[in-house]
């Protein structure tokens, strides 16, 4: 199969201002063309070009919604540009300034477009800058605002464009890459990213949002009357705006009117408020884009990225709301016996065992009435990590929070608490907990201290940031819903220390990077091959922020025979057979990230073959990488397969995996040359990872795969002419200490041998695993450290050095010295 991009060459991007003497800014790293991006003195709109076209790839202005009243660029009567070399995210930069003003009684508009000199991308924010008498309000900041002419053209027929856009969060809705025809309510609409991508040209424009500091980013391209065949654009809007457009569809669709708040922010005199700042880029490699934005994302806020890919076991997909002590013990020793070994150690209950959303702490006395300390103490003492669910932001009507503090939540302009949605079923009413309130951070706060500093856990998921995210009136005046959210993460981050894992389960997918180490990427999974289905595209178009973002969690996987007949959603009455099975789980493994088994655990001992998938050595080092596997197809899928399909992991010089799903309801063939797919030139195997009797031969350095409906194969393919070699491995180590300190050893593998296990011996009888330890020696003395790195081949690559610790742990009763520990109550 052939790849969107055959390499790089120099291109130039220029930046030209019409009725100005027109010249080039810089000279960029393009995709085989120039790209060249104009303003217009006449209207104060930019367009984007490509060569050889009489066309505008895109023609657009700017806005802003004042007072009720949308102000537009050509509204304006003068244009001031003014031009500046910067440094900016990717290095120096050309930074245009064009101030859109002299419009009566109005504030200016000030857009800053900024376009790089060595890599294809440019970025641009507007701010509304009040130089009238008055405050005004804003409702929306527009950065882009196409509304003439083709509006969009990639430089092939429209219909050959496909629309990739990010949702609310990472299940509202559950992702779906789209022909541009295929638009629901005649829009494709977009928050945080969208792609449009032409399979004609190659081209694909890219927009995403670097920022989420008080708005989110809504991208809306609007179709006009269309036919699938000859579909045709109305305009394109790009927004910085409130959450509130996307909560009516979500927790505030059955909430009263007075608490639909549409966001709007005051402007004093003098004062300024900026959009968000949207990165942009025209090219022929969709990937790069997508890429570069990962990386960017990570070093702009700081994202926690170095957490281990957690295995282990949740309760949600196996018993829903009805886990009790008795199931959860018994699940946790069936793991701590079966699968501890294996490296799965994650114990994590779910929803179900709390009285009430905002009461975490209270358990629900007849599932357990014994709470859940002495359930999580048994699970610590079967070396299993304890780990929960909690909607943090979310308050039931039955509450402790609600019953007493109603003066805690999130208002409407009447001061009384909004609704917003209910837990299941029309059952039990939900408020929002107000995280700018002294009384509710401090609850906030207890309960988050409470759960890991008194019962022990370490691992946290945090659901419902989405539905909780509402505009209103909170008790910090003109706090947005994305503010109010990242202050509550920082509460809650502050409670538990760095050693606890945070995990983003419903939320906004940018806002909450630098606060959570992972991070849901697709939609609820279940016991269905539907289930696996809806959440790969999800899967497959996220790969770029694990690891960028934070570690990827892709859900549960499910590979039992489990039903579960009382639950609406991916249930049914028919088990999933054997190939749905691995579908579900090779989907997880693709993901690079977190591995949690879904099912009744004690129901595989009874099937051999199904346990054999959770064994599967292969799948566990996918997961061990820490890497996703690259899907091959993101945009360029085939018709017949209907979403990407192929994904490839490189895991080193030597040897790569090559997963191929089928989610048709027929039989699929795939002939994939694997030069076409990014493997260089060699003599290679091919082997089933999950059928070890199944027999794969290459014709010549070409795949060919025939593959029934609802099944996948994956295949470890290794290329017989590199020689396998031990992992290089640095250290980093101390060479002396004192008695009872701690001290610090870590390791780390090179680019293009990784390891899948630290093994520590540190000389004394104590031994542990992981790339970066700590270890206090009891007495002095000359010890030897061995450290062994174990590669994918099976080699080890061994490191042993010297520790000299001298002096001794006090004994004496000296109280002078003692200092009370500061409580973080």
């Amino acid at each position: 199969m052939s790849r969107t991009s055959s390499g790089l060459k120099w291109g130039r991007i220029l930046l030209l201002c019409a009725g100005v003497a027109a010249a080039p800014l810089a000279q960029s790293y393009g995709q085989d063309h120039s790209l060249t991006i104009k303003v217009s003195q006449t209207d104060g709109k930019y367009s984007l070009e490509l060569p050889g076209s009489r066309t505008d790839v895109l023609h657009a202005g700017i806005a802003a919604e004042v007072d009720g009243r949308w102000l537009r660029a050509s509204d304006y009567p003068r244009h001031e540009v003014s031009q500046s070399q910067s440094e900016g995210y990717l290095g120096e930069a050309t930074d245009w300034q064009i101030t859109y003003t002299g419009l009566n009684g109005q504030p200016d508009l000030v857009c800053h477009l900024r376009v790089y000199s060595s890599r294809p991308f440019a970025d641009i924010q507007v701010t509304v800058r009040n130089t009238t008498s008055k405050v005004v309000h804003v409702e929306g900041i527009r950065s882009v605002d196409a509304t003439e002419g083709a509006i969009l053209d990639l430089g092939g027929p429209a219909a050959d464009d496909r629309v990739l856009s990010d949702s609310w969060s990472e299940d509202r809705p559950g992702m779906t890459i789209h022909d541009l025809a295929d638009a629901k309510n005649q829009m494709h609409r977009g928050v945080g990213s969208q792609i449009i991508y032409n399979l004609h040209s190659h081209e694909s424009l890219f927009f995403g949002a670097l920022t989420s500091d008080r708005f989110i980013t809504v991208y809306r391209l609007h179709l006009a009357d269309t036919t699938p065949t000859a579909p045709r654009l109305a305009n394109y809007e790009v927004d910085s705006t409130g959450t509130t457009e996307m909560e009516l569809e979500n927790s505030l669709e059955d909430s009263p009117t007075q608490d639909q708040i549409q966001l709007n922010l005051p402007v004093e005199v003098g004062g300024e408020l900026a959009a968000e700042r949207i990165l942009f880029s025209l090219s022929k490699d969709y990937y790069q884009q997508l890429d570069t934005y990962g990386s960017l994302i990570k070093r702009i806020h700081h994202a926690r990225t170095t957490a281990p890919p957690l295995m282990g076991w949740w309760s949600w997909t196996a018993y829903y709301f009805g886990l009790n002590e008795g199931a959860a013990i018994t699940n946790a020793e069936w793991e701590a016996e079966h699968l501890k070994s294996l490296g799965y150690n994650i114990f994590h209950i779910d929803e179900g065992y709390q009285y009430a959303r905002g009461e975490y702490t209270t358990a629900n006395a007849p599932l357990f009435p014994n709470g859940l300390a002495p359930v999580f103490y048994k699970a610590h003492g079967l070396g299993l990590i304890p780990a929960i669910w909690t909607a943090p932001f979310e308050v039931t009507e039955r509450s402790w929070v609600y019953e007493n503090h109603p003066d805690w939540l999130v208002k409407n302009a009447a001061g009384q608490p909004i609704h917003a949605g209910t837990v299941e079923g029309h059952k039990d009413q939900i408020y929002v907990l107000d995280t700018t309130n002294p009384d509710a951070a401090k609850y906030l706060h207890d309960t988050y201290v409470t759960l890991t500093k008194v019962w022990g856990l370490r691992y946290i998921k945090m659901d419902f940031m989405d539905d909780s995210a509402v505009e209103g009136y909170y008790y910090k005046p003109n706090t947005t819903a994305l503010e109010a959210e990242r202050i509550g993460l920082g509460i809650i981050r502050d409670a538990v220390g760095n050693g606890v894992w945070l995990d983003k389960d419903g939320s906004p997918m940018l806002n909450p990077v630098g606060y959570v180490d992972y991070g849901r990427i697709s939609q609820d999974t279940g016991h269905t091959f539907g289930a696996s289905k809806e959440a790969a595209t999800g899967i497959a178009a996220r790969y770029f922020m694990n690891r960028n973002y934070f570690v990827a969690d892709p859900d549960a996987f499910t590979v039992s025979t489990q039903t579960i007949a009382d639950q609406a959603w991916h249930e049914s009455t028919t088990p999933a057979t054997l190939d749905e099975a691995e579908v579900s789980i090779s989907l997880a493994a693709v993901s690079g990230g977190m591995f949690e088994i879904g099912d009744n655990l004690p129901s595989l001992s009874r099937d051999p073959q199904r346990l054999a998938l959770i064994e599967n050595q292969d799948l566990i080092d996918m997961i061990r990488l820490g890497k996703a596997s690259h899907p091959l197809d993101l945009m360029n899928y085939s018709a017949e397969d209907k979403q990407p399909s192929l994904f490839l992991l490189k895991e080193n010089s030597r040897q790569s995996i090559l997963t191929v799903f089928d989610w048709t309801e027929g039989p699929r063939d795939h002939s994939i040359d694997l030069a076409s797919i990014g493997l260089p030139a060699g003599s290679y195997t091919a082997a089933n990872v999950l059928d070890s009797k199944d027999t794969i031969e290459l014709q010549g350095n070409t795949l060919n795969l025939h593959q029934p409906a609802h099944s996948v194969r994956v295949i470890k393919l290794i290329n017989t002419q590199v020689q396998p070699t031990p992992p290089d491995v640095t250290v980093q180590q101390p060479s002396t200490g004192d008695a009872g300190a701690d001290l610090t050893f870590s390791a780390k593998a090179g680019e293009t041998d990784p390891v899948l296990t630290y093994h520590w011996d540190f000389g004394d009888g104590v031994s542990v695993e992981g790339a970066e330890v700590t270890h206090a020696y009891t007495e002095p003395g000359d010890y030897d450290v061995h450290l062994s790195a174990k590669g994918l081949d099976g080699l080890t690559a061994e490191k042993q050095f010297h520790v000299q610790v001298t002096g001794h742990i006090p004994t004496a009763f000296e109280p002078e010295k003692n200092r009370r520990l500061q409580s973080s109550n």
